[in-house]
């Protein structure tokens, strides 16, 4: 069991389970993650509840979902070393699977499942915010509700201005673990930047980001 799991499963057999993936045989952790994914999200919006007493509903979903991310859960799993505590199929193990993003992800979940039908919820309340109780104190509930992305289209929209156009300008490392370069350009403007990430996705909020900082603070 990893040492960074603070958690004595008393049924070692749950933590084996959660950290077998569907590639290696019938007994994984699917039905984990599903029990998890619940769990999380109930203990999260109860965490936020608690921490934003005046917050409206919609707020409340929007920071729940910004906590209980692909990405965000896997950097919580990189954090775990739960990739090399994984058991993967030959093929998958093979093509990174151990670093890939959503089996990490799924497999955070499914750990917090393991808790649950280990030792009932608050140990899995526990779990859950020994592992993001940093990101929900780091929460600013001030900040902008909306993604880059969605900030610098509206924002053009209501410029009459074309939407910006984002493409692939570099991709690098392993298979595994690549790394994302994408240029966003607002021709209009005469603007370019460019933004990383581990996915497409993020790279694009990022080089948005950029372009959204010069329209507000112009050179």
């Amino acid at each position: 069991m990893p040492s960074t799991i603070r958690h004595a499963f008393a049924d070692r057999k749950l933590l084996v389970r959660a950290l077998t993936h569907r590639s290696f045989g019938t007994d994984n952790n699917e039905r984990l993650e599903f029990l998890g994914d619940s769990v999380l999200n109930c203990v999260i919006a109860h965490a936020l509840l608690v921490r934003f007493p005046g917050a409206a509903e919609g707020e409340l979903s929007r920071l729940r979902a910004n906590l209980v991310n692909q990405q965000a859960l896997y950097e919580v799993a990189l954090g775990l070393d739960l990739g090399s505590q994984l058991r993967l199929g030959e093929g998958e193990a093979r093509t990174g699977g151990h670093q890939r993003p959503s089996i990490l992800a799924d497999a955070f979940e499914a750990v917090v499942g393991a808790v649950f039908l280990d030792a009932v919820y608050d140990a899995a309340s526990t779990f859950v915010l020994a592992n993001l109780g940093t990101r929900l104190g780091a929460i600013d509930i001030h900040a902008p509700a909306k993604d880059p992305k969605t900030r610098l289209q509206e924002w053009l929209q209501g410029r009459r201005h074309p939407l910006p156009r984002y493409s692939v300008v570099a991709i690098s490392g392993e298979a595994h673990a690549q790394r994302f370069e994408v240029e966003c350009v607002i021709d209009v403007m005469g603007l370019r930047t460019t933004g990383t990430g581990s996915s497409r996705r993020t790279a694009e909020q990022s080089a948005a980001e950029a372009a959204w900082q010069r329209l507000e603070q112009p050179a």
